[in-house]
């Protein structure tokens, strides 16, 4: 009774001290509140079009980028103006790959790294065993990973199924891995190892400092045409998800009727999807994920389905759509099943996509040298550098062989590229119209 009667006084006095100092709260409140709308005039226009802050008040040169003269995108700031950025988000990458793809997973991967990202690296079952190992070893040899702990390799292969549910289930499995093991995290991004950054880092971390962390962008449509007889009626087996060898899916005689549950969408098998989006169809805490994904068992091309389906008909994430796979891909006009393999034919088209992101790419195809060479600064068998690496380049040296504070951003004329293109995407006439439509 007296440990009760002693808690209940230390309540009462905390009572009493709040209510002595409540004129303290509508004053903090008031403040934050002036302070909030001060930021939102400075990062919204007039216009109501999302925009970021000039680069140059980061320390680049607005001279690197020509066209901000004629059209500036960003509202002025004096430069002389001390603004601290936010913090820069964390990424975590999926990069996965089948036989013969071990070599160029390599190479993506080292194009990508940064020392705050998570990374999970998968070849699929199909791939030998000696790459595989070829691809562990690499893995746990490499100094960088093994200083920062931040790349993974799922050991256990996973059976993948071209057109079939194991690349979903694949994409599933990486995710929960990410979610349980990958610490603090913003974004999933999916790749296969025939895809190629067009930016640093850098470039891309800066961007994306500005945007709400709660944006999927995830190229999608609920027009899903000649899809709704070839994909949505016939009733499909992958015999991935219960054979020990790997074979082709295959057709079962009868059709199923279009769901009246939720409304199908399909779009790009390639997105970047939030962390409160990933717990959700990872958690599952409504049933609307896992429902879906058992329609989806039997559905052909189920990577362009699923996740789009899943977030248009789940209220709360509709609305956070942004309708773009952010890459550069050449297609034949209409789509055939496959895109075009890029070369240094597509370089200027790429750039001028100011896509973050580009595919497919056969392995060794020399354009890549030359996104090496003129996009991303990286050397040979070196990481992409980044305002972390504070080491020397002089006679080939790797700068990021001496690492410096991982938190600070440079970014490069790649930020610009993005950041032309998410303010379009997020534009009043690309946003809210595109969403889940």
């Amino acid at each position: 009774m007296k440990k009760l009667k002693s808690c209940y006084m230390q309540v009462r006095r905390h009572q009493q001290q709040t209510s002595d100092r409540r004129w303290i709260l509508p004053l903090a409140i008031g403040s934050i509140c002036s302070l909030f709308l001060l930021l939102l005039t400075t990062l919204a226009s007039s216009s109501g079009q999302a925009r970021l802050i000039p680069l140059s008040v980061y320390g680049l040169r607005s001279s690197v980028f020509a066209e901000s003269k004629i059209n500036p995108l960003s509202v002025s700031v004096s430069v002389s103006v001390s603004v601290a950025p936010p913090p820069p988000p964390r990424l975590a990458y999926l990069i996965s790959g089948s036989s013969g793809d071990g070599q160029m997973l390599k190479r993506t991967l080292m194009a990508l790294y940064h020392p705050n990202n998570q990374y999970v690296v998968h070849l699929d079952r199909e791939s030998s065993a000696e790459e595989r190992l070829d691809l562990s070893a690499f893995v746990a040899n490499q100094t960088l990973f093994g200083r920062f702990k931040n790349v993974r390799m799922i050991v256990k292969a996973n059976f993948v199924t071209y057109r079939g549910p194991t690349m979903v289930a694949n994409t599933l499995h990486a995710a929960a891995i990410l979610l349980r093991e990958g610490g603090d995290w913003d974004w999933f991004v999916n790749l296969s190892a025939s895809d190629y950054p067009l930016v640093t880092q850098d470039d891309l971390l800066h961007t994306f400092s500005y945007l709400p962390r709660d944006l999927n962008f995830i190229d999608h449509t609920s027009n899903i045409g000649w899809k709704e007889s070839h994909r949505a009626k016939p009733i499909i087996i992958d015999p991935g998800l219960y054979m020990s060898k790997k074979a082709d899916v295959f057709w079962v005689s009868q059709k199923r009727s279009m769901p009246t549950a939720f409304k199908l969408f399909t779009g790009s098998a390639w997105m970047m999807l939030s962390r409160p989006f990933v717990d959700y169809f990872i958690w599952g805490w409504d049933n609307l994920p896992r429902i879906v994904l058992m329609y989806y068992a039997n559905f052909l091309s189920s990577p362009e389905g699923y996740f789009h389906t899943v977030i248009c008909n789940a209220k709360e994430f509709t609305n956070t759509t942004v309708n773009s796979d952010l890459h550069f891909i050449s297609w034949d006009n209409p789509p055939k099943q496959h895109p075009h393999h890029l070369t240094l034919d597509d370089f200027d088209r790429m750039v001028d996509s100011n896509a973050p992101f580009a595919r497919k790419f056969r392995r060794d195809e020399p354009v890549l040298d030359k996104i090496d060479s003129e996009l991303l600064s990286r050397r040979p068998g070196m990481v992409t550098p980044g305002g972390w690496c504070i080491g020397t380049r002089e006679n080939g040296s790797d700068p990021c062989a001496e690492i410096g504070d991982t938190s600070v951003i440079k970014p490069g004329s790649g930020a610009k590229r993005v950041e032309k293109l998410v303010t379009y995407l997020l534009s009043n006439e690309n946003f809210r119209p595109r969403q889940c439509g």
